[in-house]
């Protein structure tokens, strides 16, 4: 199938209420599995140390007003009511909201953007324009004008994500730890470690193992499991109201935590730690939008998941509240509340429920590991799609393996909910902070509505998660210094990597060749031009990389068909295939030199090399053929373009292609092993060498246009070329710090980012060629 078709589809689908309440379904097993977990370890994290059940209950219905007020004004209010608005075209998260901020300020950290970018039609969507004259356009020109700023808003970002990771890390491990503590009931404190901690490790092993394979193919119990769950803790949630204490409704008045932080003080001001983990997988609402809608989210939120946490809740606090003389506070926690007859089948249903929200945390992390290798922010790892119909479904086996022992050394050095739950609280509520401050940003550049209504946002929600910030924060010695650690090592190795692309890349427009050169050797370049197509791969979106020069001056002979080959993120999520590629020519048409811009959104599936290689070739072929001036497609469109860093050349000018699957009227390419001598009047045709056993190649063109000669000529001899074969020319590079760089520059360059670079990923689209049609040259890059 094709995913590219698949996600085309998805973006433009009418959204029918059937269609909703199927996504809200759905959402829940995607979503919600981590957010639906956390009655396990809130209360049990809450009076670890700082606080104590007293026979009074402030204590518990304290902790019980601040649950439901965190629930309602951070998940509800900021991201069900406003968060899901700041959409970057249906997708959602840290680096939607970074993106939508690069567009509407340009702020873009892409370095090789051009003007041609903007003109794509995810670019402007939804309404948004990329000048305005609000009172908003100060802040914008401030933004662009000082590179600091924009240096500040990367980080932030960075920052933002990092904690993601980090949260992919101590998820899984607090989750599935507190899922399994229902065994301690049933045995002593001293021993129930020697299974617990095991246990945990089990499952930890069992579902990063398990991720190879893909969730496409136990996809359709999560949304089960997780309604199973909700269901299961809401009736015990009421079935303890009733019996234990119907009257704890009252302690929702925010009165109780006015009472609660007058009695404890500076112990409950520490304990706030812990109730925040209340709201831990909120953010997965805004990271997973794109699988599904925002009204989708906001029905199953509001009507499923919110009203189902409400009553767990209430009914831990009211079977505590009847219960003050437990052994130890060491059980108060969810398993103490819940019936003793229904302990294992709630225990199970736990662990399946803990596995799911875990398996939505890792999906996440993957996710946002690509976006930020698309945009220059990540090295490049492997990514594997394990679903041809999904997307979304990714897995990359270095990350998998990295989380997988981080969570299991996680898991075993802590062996308490207390140092888990104090790391896993940090990393949740600075991603939020992240979400709050990029958000203020949103409301004023791309809402466009007043700097005092975004002051406003940030002071009420910033001013709560600051204090949940510096609760969580003061806790860096019992566990809150792991998130820390981790979200630094990965913001080093994200700043190192795009400080050094950035880098090598200015080098490399400075290192350009100009165009006076290439007209100086003439259309054989002075060399032998032979059979074939040479695509020398570049990020240069303009003029003629200095790697060219090499390989004329070295190299005795040369392709008849050169192709400047840039493969690019664009800051968008997605891509249509009917705007994929940017083509021109490089030089006059003797030359047969070409330029091809495939663009790529951040969340776009990348196609395989075959099929790559043919939506090349027809690319260029449609270019010749809509560049006639008896002819003049509408499915080509042609503009002057500019780049926002490089400048074209003069006499070079951009098409926009599509892949030839959206070319219903373009030309096709037909690749046949069979040597038959049918003659179509539409085909480009030619008669092949007997010495050169080679498949045939052909261009199948549409009946209606007239082809000039000299178009027919160049078409005939790429379809030559086409079927000599393509070889693939890769510039290998050594960067090292120039001289009289300062010593942390060379620290960075020569030591981080090489180190980075011998460790990382190629191109995609160049893992699977074979050696023998790739060519390799070193180069050294002084930065």
């Amino acid at each position: 199938m094709d995913l590219e078709r698949v996600i085309r589809n998805g973006r433009t689908k009418r959204e029918s209420w059937r269609t909703v309440l199927t996504l809200a379904y759905q959402s829940l097993g995607v979503v919600y599995g981590d957010l639906s977990t956390s009655p396990l370890y809130v209360y049990k994290s809450t009076f670890a140390e700082d606080i104590h059940h007293s026979e009074t209950n402030e204590e518990i219905y304290g902790v019980l007003s601040f649950v439901f007020w965190t629930l309602t004004l951070i998940p509800l209010l900021k991201y069900v009511f406003i968060v899901l608005r700041a959409d970057d075209n249906g997708e959602g998260g840290t680096f939607a909201l970074y993106s939508l901020l690069c567009r509407h300020a340009r702020v873009n950290s892409i370095p090789n953007c051009q003007l041609a970018d903007e003109e794509l039609s995810e670019y402007t969507r939804d309404g948004f324009v990329l000048l305005d004259k609000n009172s908003g356009s100060s802040l914008k020109s401030t933004l662009e004008k000082y590179r600091v700023l924009q240096r500040v808003l990367l980080v932030l970002a960075l920052i933002g994500t990092c904690m993601v990771i980090g949260d992919g890390v101590l998820t899984p491990s607090i989750s599935v730890f507190s899922a399994v503590s229902g065994l301690e009931l049933s045995m002593s404190k001293e021993h129930h470690l020697y299974v617990q901690v095991p246990v945990a490790c089990i499952i930890l092993v069992f579902l990063f193992a398990l991720q190879h394979y893909g969730t496409h193919r136990v996809g359709f119990l999560f949304a089960p499991i997780v309604i199973t769950w909700l269901l299961c803790i809401s009736a015990i949630g009421l079935y303890n109201i009733f019996h234990w204490n119907p009257c704890v409704y009252q302690a929702l008045s925010p009165y109780y935590m006015y009472k609660f932080l007058k009695k404890t003080q500076r112990g409950g001001w520490m304990s706030l730690g812990g109730i925040l983990l209340c709201i831990t997988g909120s953010e997965a609402m805004f990271a997973d939008l794109g699988h599904f809608s925002q009204l989708s989210i906001q029905i199953a939120f509001t009507f499923v998941v919110y009203p189902s946490l409400i009553l767990a809740y209430m009914g831990q606090a009211a079977y505590l509240s009847k219960h003050h003389t437990i052994e130890s506070d060491y059980h108060i926690g969810f398993y103490v509340s819940v019936p003793e007859k229904l302990r294992w089948p709630v225990l199970g249903i736990a662990i399946l429920a803990a596995v799911v929200g875990s398996q939505a945390i890792i999906t996440g992390t993957f996710s946002i590991i690509k976006q930020c290798s698309a945009l220059g922010c990540f090295p490049r790892v492997k990514i594997v799609h394990t679903s041809s119909k999904i997307h979304g479904q990714i897995y990359i086996p270095e990350i998998n393996w990295t989380l997988m022992l981080l969570c299991l050394a996680i898991t075993v050095g802590f062996r308490d909910t207390k140092r888990l739950g104090n790391a896993s609280g940090l990393a949740v509520i600075t991603v939020m902070l992240v979400t709050t401050c990029l958000m203020s940003l949103v409301i004023v550049l791309c809402w466009h509505k007043s700097v005092i209504l975004a002051i406003c946002f940030i002071f009420f929600f910033g001013s709560i998660e600051a204090l949940y910030f510096s609760a969580s924060l003061i806790k860096f010695l019992e566990g809150a210094w792991v998130p820390i650690a981790l979200s630094f090592i990965f913001l080093m190795v994200m700043y190192v990597w795009h400080y050094g692309t950035l880098k090598k890349y200015e080098f490399d427009v400075q290192s350009k060749v100009s165009i006076n050169w290439l007209l100086g050797l003439g259309p054989t370049l002075g060399i032998v031009r032979v059979r074939g197509i040479g695509l020398i791969h570049t990020e240069l979106v303009s003029g003629i990389p200095a790697i060219f020069s090499h390989f004329v001056t070295n190299l005795p002979a040369f392709h008849q068909v050169l192709v400047f080959l840039c493969i690019k993120s664009v800051p968008v999520p997605h891509v249509k295939p009917e705007e994929r590629f940017l083509v021109g020519r490089v030089g006059p048409k003797e030359y047969r030199l070409y330029r091809c811009i495939a663009r790529y959104g951040y969340r776009d599936v990348h196609k395989d090399d075959v099929e790559f290689e043919k939506d090349l070739v027809c690319s260029i072929a449609e270019f010749i053929r809509s560049e006639g001036p008896e002819y003049d497609t509408p499915l080509v469109q042609k503009e002057e373009f500019g780049t926002g860093i490089e400048g074209l050349e003069k006499n070079e000018r951009m098409t926009v292609v599509g892949t030839s699957s959206t070319q219903l009227d373009g030309i096709k390419l037909r690749e046949e092993s069979d040597l038959s001598d049918t003659v179509g009047t539409s085909e480009l045709r030619e008669i092949r060498s007997p010495e050169r056993p080679r498949k045939r190649v052909r261009f199948v063109l549409p009946d209606s246009p007239q082809i000039d000669r000299a178009a027919r000529e160049e078409l005939h001899e790429l379809m030559e070329a086409r079927e000599a074969g393509m070889a693939f020319i890769m510039g290998h590079a050594y960067v090292r710090a120039k001289r009289g760089s300062s010593l942390i520059k060379r620290i960075v360059i020569d030591i981080g980012y090489d180190f980075l670079r011998r460790n990382s990923r190629g191109p995609n689209y160049a893992l699977s060629i074979p050696h023998a049609s790739t060519l390799e040259v070193g180069m050294i890059y002084h930065v």
